[in-house]
């Protein structure tokens, strides 16, 4: 028999790429953690080998970054709420998430939401109401403070829905939602423990577990609420159907864990190509042989003494290899900003060229409509009939993917991550820059430029120069 925390199959199906985009997320300390699940051993590799590589290895963080630059470009422009906000709601947005103190604006809050959609798929927004009593008015509410606020609810928190067919939000009678709470730990101490919300029409519990006897889930809180739906707002990054979705950037995943791996063979092979091996031939030194520039070896007659080394081939293989990883990696979080043919409702509609969106600009409109949904469900929590609008920025998408991916090399020279040659290079292979420019050539336009504008302008007369008599209007010549 399933307790309320067990994860339903629909839920597990939700967060089938969770584990690999939490790790890439996480850097190379989770990469490490992960052990041989990202890092398998090579065939006939001990264990001591393979944990040298895992621990020297060192992530490439291109997922990562590709995830940061394209959440950004909906919120290059601030998020500000339209003039058919309530007044009464207006002030909200400031601490949309915490209540009574400064919690993360509106802003702040639909970044990170965004940021979610693209590296998880999915995400939630909780529209919560801090529990109250003795609360009997609207004056009673007001002068309490109490308001709703929003819950940023990650994919790996989604425990199960009912019905697991239901086609809308609408259609759940339950949700069951993993959270953490900071609880007491004898006098000085606090301790992080698990509780589960089950969210109902019009009702809530929270379980936690006993720590005591046969420590089984039990309701710790429950309570029911004035609004008649669930207060739950999903929002995806690529949607397959109702509290379905999948990674939009899933294949720069994959292919970042490929470089993982691909990446610590290839230094395995420049450790073993740079060691030299010293090896004899018909002879059988006694005890251990240095080699060095003021050693020498005595051999029997007959026999000879070799040098064996790795040869760079092999490193050249690996690397070339590493380099068609990169360049695929460049490519996939290009084509999220590729415009391509689509469809949006009529909504979304305002322009005759709105019709054809990149993948990045379908996830921005869908984020409004998730937004918009949970103001007019904080609306409902407080009886305004209106919640207003927000619309986050959505002026960007390239024409071609060669467009894309040049916006990402440019960021990726400005973060340190490639040489400006390297961005001449790639820029000429993608047709936007002449081919028949060398790098020596366009280093000295450069240095020419940079010389021009770094030419001192003056306003002001030098010192020790006469001061300009100033010409006569020509009305003043005319008097």
């Amino acid at each position: 028999m399933s307790d309320v925390r067990t994860q339903s199959d629909e839920a597990a199906e939700l967060n089938a790429g969770t584990p690999l985009v939490k790790a890439l997320l996480g850097g190379t300390k989770a990469m490490h953690a992960a052990g041989s699940k990202y890092m398998p051993r090579q065939p006939r590799e001990d264990q001591e080998d393979w944990q040298y590589r895992l621990d020297t290895a060192t992530l490439y963080p291109a997922f990562e970054r590709t995830v940061e630059v394209l959440a950004a470009k909906p919120f290059s422009k601030p998020l500000k709420p339209a003039d058919d906000t309530p007044a009464r709601m207006k002030p909200w947005v400031d601490s949309i998430d915490v209540v009574g103190k400064k919690g993360r604006n509106l802003h702040t809050f639909a970044s990170a939401i965004c940021q979610d959609a693209i590296a998880y798929g999915f995400c939630g927004i909780l529209v919560d109401y801090p529990k109250v009593q003795n609360i009997r008015t609207k004056a009673d509410e007001i002068a309490s403070g109490a308001r709703p606020y929003f819950v940023h609810v990650r994919s790996e928190s989604i425990l199960g829905w009912l019905p697991a067919d239901a086609q809308s939000v609408e259609e759940l009678t339950q949700l069951r939602l993993l959270e953490s709470a900071s609880v007491a730990d004898g006098e000085f101490n606090s301790k992080c423990i698990e509780q589960v919300r089950v969210l109902g029409r019009g009702t809530w519990q929270v379980w936690r577990k006993a720590e005591t006897g046969n420590k089984e889930w039990a309701v710790h809180d429950e309570g029911t609420t004035t609004i008649s739906t669930i207060p739950f707002v999903p929002v995806y990054g690529k949607r397959k159907g109702f509290m379905c979705a999948t990674p939009p950037m899933m294949p720069l995943a994959e292919q970042n864990k490929d470089h993982w791996r691909e990446s610590s063979d290839q230094r395995d092979s420049v450790r073993f190509c740079r060691k030299r091996m010293l090896v004899f031939i018909g002879a059988e030194p006694e005890g251990e042989v240095t080699a060095a520039s003021n050693y020498f070896v005595k051999l029997p007659q007959g026999s000879d003494a070799k040098i064996l080394q790795g040869s760079a081939e092999a490193v050249k293989i690996g690397r070339d290899e590493i380099n068609t990883i990169e360049e695929q990696m460049r490519q996939s979080g290009s084509e999220m900003l590729v415009i391509r043919p689509g469809k949006v409702t009529a909504t979304q509609t305002t322009s005759e060229n709105q019709g054809n969106l990149c993948a990045l600009q379908q996830i921005a409109f869908d984020l409004d409509d998730s937004l918009n949904t949970a103001l007019q469900l904080m609306a409902e929590w407080v009886g305004e009939s209106q919640g207003g609008h927000v619309a986050v920025f959505k002026d960007f998408g390239a024409a071609t993917l060669a467009e894309a991916s040049a916006d990402l090399l440019l960021k990726a020279t400005l973060a340190g991550e490639m040489s400006k040659e390297s961005l001449h290079e790639e820029l000429q292979r993608r047709g936007i820059r002449s081919g028949e420019i060398t790098w020596e050539e366009e280093k000295k336009r450069i240095e020419a430029d940079r010389e021009l504008d770094g030419m001192p302008q003056f306003s002001v007369p030098m010192p020790g120069a006469p001061a300009p008599t100033p010409s006569p209007t020509p009305a003043a010549a005319a008097e």
